[in-house]
C-alpha cells in the first residue's frame, strides 16, 4: 500500500473487532523455503514446540512466550505490529527498507521488543488461492526465515516465521482507521501497520491454525531451531511441571 514516511507508532493502543476466519484449502506450494503446511511427511518430523504461539497458549492458556510481531510487506514499505494475544495487538512501526537491511531491521525489532515469532502477511485472491505476490512474500520469508535460524546459531534463541493469509486486510485497516476518525493524511503513512495489525488479529482470532511455519533449507540450521525448541520446553515442564502436565 502506498504510504508516507517511517513513522513510530509504539505509544499507540487500538480496539479491535474480532472476526474468525476460516483457513482457505487452497494454496500454492511453491516456495524457496521449507514450509510445514505444504507437506504432510515434514510436518509429521515437526515437534510440537514449533508450534506458533497462538497454538501453544490454546493449549495451555498460562504458557508464557515472546511477542508476535505482525508484517505486511509492501513493494516499498513495510509495516510492524506487536501483540500476545491477550490483549488487542497495536500498531508498531512503519519502515522503508528492502532486501537485506530490511531483514537485518527486522531481525533488530524482533531483539528489542522481545519477539519469538514473525507472522508475515501472505497474499490471496478473493477465491483463497496465491497470486505472483505471494510468491516474492514466500521468498521474502524463507530469507528471513535463514537469518532467524542463523540467530539461534548464535545467540541460542529461537525466532520462528509463520505465514497467514492477510486477503481483506487492507480494506479492513482502511475501515477501522476511518472508524477511529483518522485523517486522510494520518491513513496514508500508518495504513500498512494497521494492515500488520489486522494480520495479527486474523492470526490470534484463528488461535493460529491458518499460520504456516516457514523453515530454511539447510539442515542444520533447521536442527539448531529444533534442538532450542527443545530446550525451552525442558526448560517450562523442568521449572512449571504443574502447568506442564495439565
Amino acid at each position: 500500500m502506498p504510504i508516507g514516511s517511517s513513522s513510530s507508532m509504539a505509544g499507540v493502543r487500538v480496539r479491535i473487532r474480532v472476526r474468525v476466519w476460516a483457513q482457505s484449502s487452497s494454496s500454492s506450494s511453491s516456495s524457496s523455503s521449507s514450509s510445514l503446511a505444504s507437506s504432510p511427511k515434514r510436518a509429521a518430523m515437526e515437534p510440537e514446540t514449533l508450534l506458533p504461539n497462538a497454538r501453544r497458549r490454546e493449549l495451555d492458556p498460562l504458557r508464557g512466550g515472546g511477542f508476535s510481531l505482525g508484517v505486511d510487506l509492501g513493494a516499498a514499505r513495510t509495516g510492524l505490529a506487536l501483540g500476545k494475544g491477550f490483549a488487542p495487538p497495536r500498531p508498531l512501526a512503519v519502515v522503508e527498507l528492502r532486501g537485506e537491511k530490511l531483514e537485518l531491521r527486522l531481525i533488530e525489532i524482533a531483539q528489542k521488543e522481545e519477539v519469538d515469532e514473525f507472522i508475515v502477511g501472505l497474499p490471496k485472491s478473493r477465491s483463497g488461492t496465491e497470486t505472483p505476490q505471494s510468491n516474492k512474500v514466500r521468498s521474502i520469508a524463507g530469507r528471513l526465515a535463514v537469518r532467524a535460524a542463523e540467530r539461534c546459531l548464535m545467540k541460542c534463541q529461537g525466532l520462528r516465521v509463520y505465514l497467514q493469509d492477510e486477503h481483506g486486510t487492507s480494506m479492513d485497516a482502511l475501515d477501522y482507521m476511518i472508524d477511529m476518525g483518522l485523517k486522510k493524511s494520518v491513513r496514508q503513512t500508518k495504513s500498512d501497520a494497521y494492515a500488520a495489525v489486522m494480520v495479527l488479529e486474523r492470526y490470534f482470532s484463528m488461535s493460529g491454525h491458518g499460520a504456516e511455519l516457514v523453515l530454511p533449507k539447510n539442515l542444520e540450521l533447521q536442527e539448531k531451531l529444533r534442538a532450542w525448541s527443545q530446550q525451552e520446553t525442558e526448560y517450562y515442564e523442568d521449572n512449571f511441571p504443574d502447568k506442564a502436565t495439565n
